[in-house]
């Protein structure tokens, strides 16, 4: 670890190390959405070095801590939000809950997980936004159940317009540990991608669904 770097490198640095993010330009990654990506991301991998999952803990809770020192409760976004939000809400000292992508079809139907609060403050954490529809899913469920969201905070963000337009309009207040942009220039100086690659890098980002 490099105390010297600024968190939103170091954060994409480690990404990259582990694998947990992976370029590749001429195999593109088919995305559920059907679109075709030089990048593909899976947070999930984080969780098994401690090292860094510690890391992104510590810092995710001090941006939690410092955005927003309201807070009352954490919330994850099922699933890959759940262990990233149980960690902050752990070392914060505060409620965690959870909330599914739609609810259950037993039981009590539940959306949310835990124990919904009328007019809590409550922070949603992400592990990655992309195009900010599943995050956006999980605010509407708490807003529903009369919650206050303060905001929300993810690990890595790809800054696409399009989920920034959303946050936007749903007045929505979103930070991230680092992002797209950050992230392929750590890439070029650490030698994972060429000079030559970061226009084609660049070019997906703006327009992911014509890309290649």
């Amino acid at each position: 670890m490099n105390e010297s770097m600024p968190v939103s490198e170091q954060v994409a640095l480690f990404l990259l190390e582990i694998e947990a993010i992976k370029i590749n330009i001429d195999n593109p990654y088919s995305w559920a959405s059907g679109w075709k990506s030089p990048i593909y991301c899976d947070n999930r991998i984080a969780l098994s070095y401690p090292i860094i999952r510690n890391f992104i803990k510590e810092q995710l809770s001090a941006l939690v801590k410092n955005r927003f020192k309201a807070v009352e409760a954490i919330a994850g976004v099922a699933t890959a939000g759940i262990p990233q939000g149980t960690l902050v809400a752990d070392l914060l000292d505060l409620p965690f809950l959870y909330v599914r992508s739609k609810p259950k079809d037993h039981g009590l139907s539940n959306q949310i997980e835990g124990k919904a609060v009328v007019g809590q403050r409550v922070v949603v954490i992400e592990d990655l936004v992309s195009t900010g529809g599943s995050s956006m899913k999980a605010i509407d469920a708490l807003r529903i159940a009369n919650m206050e969201v303060l905001g929300m905070v993810s690990i890595f963000n790809y800054a696409f317009k399009q989920a920034t337009d959303l946050f936007e309009r749903n007045k929505v207040t979103f930070f991230s540990l680092s992002n797209y942009e950050i992230l392929i220039e750590v890439a070029l100086h650490k030698g994972y991608i060429r000079a030559g690659e970061m226009d084609q890098l660049k070019a997906w980002r703006l327009d992911p669904g014509h890309w290649g």
